[in-house]
């Protein structure tokens, strides 16, 4: 289960990192109740920065992260751009 503090967590922690725009994506955002992970796709952050901010959120929030770079433009970033919420 993916909790409103949870999202909160990452909001919290994205900003900490200096994360540009930050959206919620996959089974959190449509099924917060039965989602067992929290899939993120984030822009501002690369390379070695962008695995350690994953590193952070899942330690802190204690579930499954999944955290994608928006760039580069694919298929599935513009989904998530269109379709994801935007959380930052």
């Amino acid at each position: 289960m993916v909790l409103a503090s949870h999202i909160q967590t990452a909001i919290d922690l994205a900003r900490q990192y200096g994360v540009k725009r930050l959206f919620l994506f996959g089974s959190a955002l449509h099924s917060p109740e039965t989602a067992r992970d929290l899939d993120l796709a984030c822009e501002g952050l690369s390379g070695w920065n962008l695995y350690e901010l994953a590193a952070a959120m899942e330690e802190s929030l204690n579930i499954p992260l999944d955290l994608i770079p928006l760039s580069p433009v694919s298929a599935l970033t513009q989904k998530i751009e269109r379709e994801g919420r935007r959380l930052l």
